[in-house]
């Protein structure tokens, strides 16, 4: 009988992760359990995925409050600091924004409205048509901001960010000024110091800053690159990808954790023989169609990844042979003629990027895929299950 199953995700539950633990052994024992529990065979091209804040956990890849003021401090002095652009969550930033702030004088917060980055929204479009508010070109104070739109609270956590991080920074010891804006430069008629929070957009947001008349301008890829007493760090992401621990510090997205990918191959390759891939996996990329919240928070879904992970797919969209190639055709003699072609297009190996076969397949990363596929099944929550096999993935319609 043929196979009737394509792709398996399989949420693995392993013991509670913590500083100092060997994660890769985890990982394997963990799976090769899992296998024999629910009766599954390892294969090749089968895949591994872990989550990323269990592999910052057994790394111990922390930082405190007071270490993330240190830091900005030492970068910015007595300046007054534009920090702007920054996400609106109590997870991702509210703890850096405590540190952030305790390392300066004046804060001027400057908010991208009427969302974040990553689509947390302040407030709703149809209200900045109803008020004639242009989010590209005006910039909004404080009073303006709320004499337009009231005390708004997000959809989902109810939460009135521009007074929860006002209030952060008025507790850090900091004096605050917010105001509302989508452009960069506006900040510089408030400081020429400048702590860009953007997260996919950074690197742009700098390059503008910088030739506009900033003085000095860091991104949270700046800040805790180095140890600072004895504090954990990222030398590639420094505070991007972080999450809050406790109520002063955060857990700083992995490592070095190359070493850990590859580990666990081998380990899997010499305990099956089979070839397994693994990758180390954060936010995945995808957006919700209802709080319109763009998932990834992380600098990249996979800061670490097998060989054969890395590409896009190389697919034919089925409906478009079959309505187009094969219009003609039904029933066995389809299924066969859809099979030689996708097996013919296997063998050439050559690439189908633009030919019109492909229309309607997803042109993204396979990290970026498998990733959005493992964070799905591994949930946010109580879940347990932080390590995703996946298998059938790399399956198409002739295995």
């Amino acid at each position: 009988m043929d196979r009737m199953v394509g792709t398996v995700s399989r949420g693995v539950r392993a013991p509670i992760i913590r500083e100092g633990d060997d994660l890769a052994q985890i990982v394997v024992d963990s799976v090769l359990a899992a296998a024999e529990s629910e009766n599954f065979e390892i294969r090749d091209k089968d895949v591994v995925a872990v989550t990323e804040a269990v592999v910052a956990r057994a790394q111990g890849n922390y930082v405190s409050v007071d270490q993330i003021a240190q830091d900005v401090e030492k970068k910015f002095g007595d300046d007054t600091v534009g920090v702007i652009f920054p996400i609106l969550s109590r997870n991702r930033f509210s703890i850096c924004l405590k540190g952030i702030a305790k390392g300066c004088k004046k804060v001027v917060l400057m908010l991208s409205y009427p969302s974040d980055e990553v689509g947390n929204h302040l407030v709703d479009m149809d209200l900045l048509d109803e008020k004639n508010v242009n989010p590209w070109s005006d910039v909004l104070t404080e009073a303006q901001y709320r004499d337009y739109f009231g005390y708004q609270k997000h959809y989902f956590t109810g939460v009135d960010y521009v007074e929860y991080y006002k209030q952060l920074i008025k507790e850090a010891g900091a004096e605050v000024e917010i105001i509302f804006a989508n452009n960069p430069k506006a900040i510089l008629k408030y400081a020429t110091s400048i702590l860009n929070c953007d997260i996919h957009t950074r690197q742009r947001t700098k390059k503008i800053l910088l030739a506009n008349g900033a003085k000095k301008v860091y991104s949270l890829d700046d800040i805790m690159t180095e140890s600072i007493d004895g504090s954990g760090y990222n030398d590639r992401y420094g505070l991007l990808g972080s999450n809050k621990a406790t109520e002063d510090t955060v857990k700083l997205f992995p490592i070095h954790c190359q070493d850990m990918v590859d580990r666990i191959y081998s380990m899997m390759k010499e305990k099956t023989g089979k070839n397994v891939e693994v990758m180390i996996y954060g936010d995945g990329a995808f957006k919700d169609p209802v709080g319109k919240i763009w998932e990834l928070a992380d600098p990249v879904v996979s800061p670490a990844y097998t060989k054969g992970l890395e590409g896009t797919p190389n697919e034919v969209k089925l409906k478009y042979l079959a309505d187009n190639d094969f219009a003609g055709l039904s029933g066995e003699e389809l299924k066969e003629a859809i099979k030689s072609y996708i097996h013919d297009k296997d063998e050439k190996a050559a690439s189908l990027k633009g030919t019109m076969v492909t229309q309607g397949t997803t042109p993204r990363r396979l990290t970026d895929l498998i990733g959005s596929l493992a964070d799905l099944t591994s949930g946010s929550g109580d879940k347990g299950t932080p390590i995703i096999y996946i298998q059938g993935y790399f399956d198409n319609y002739t295995k």
